[in-house]
């Protein structure tokens, strides 16, 4: 995966106040902040609730091996 350094994001920035404008590029960048802040609120919520679901389905192989455990003992004697 490619990595950006300064150099690359110096440029970055000098082409969008170009490209945007001085007067305009503030704007921009809070627009582009908020929309990454969207973005990672909405992946965050997803993994959420992905985990949530592993975990519910882990709680219930459990309790069906503890169930299965009951019914049928190892040990003979008692």
């Amino acid at each position: 995966m490619p990595q950006i350094g300064w150099f690359e994001i110096l440029i970055i920035v000098s082409v969008a106040i170009i490209v945007v404008g001085p007067k305009d590029f503030p704007v921009m960048i809070k627009k582009v902040g908020s929309w990454i802040g969207s973005i990672k609120r909405y992946v965050n919520n997803i993994q959420n609730q992905v985990t949530d679901i592993s975990d519910i389905k882990i709680d219930k192989e459990d309790e069906t091996n503890k169930t299965n455990d009951l019914n049928n003992p190892k040990d003979k004697n008692v």
